[in-house]
């Protein structure tokens, strides 16, 4: 069963595929210059103490972004088999 989440919701550890990007225009533009296109794979490594930003691991560069904007990406959780840091 496929599970669809916004990229805010990913915890530590886990994976997930872009499906769609939403938002304003220039967040759109900054995800797509950052690599952020449909069927890119990120991995959430860490959540900041007070939560925001988190850590994406994002095309092998690390990568902080605001929940609030994480909120306009949808994405499709990996499977169990695939979530994990061992990259």
């Amino acid at each position: 069963m496929v599970k669809y989440i916004h990229l805010n919701e990913l915890e530590t550890g886990c994976r997930a595929r872009v499906v769609s990007v939403g938002g304003a225009e220039a967040i759109r533009q900054r995800f797509e210059d950052l690599g952020i296109v449909q069927g890119t794979e990120i991995l959430c490594v860490m959540i900041s103490p007070l939560g925001d930003p988190v850590a994406y691991l994002i095309r092998g560069a690390l990568i902080a972004i605001r929940r609030e904007d994480s909120a306009n990406i949808l994405a499709e959780l990996c499977s169990e088999a695939q979530n994990g840091t061992d990259s």
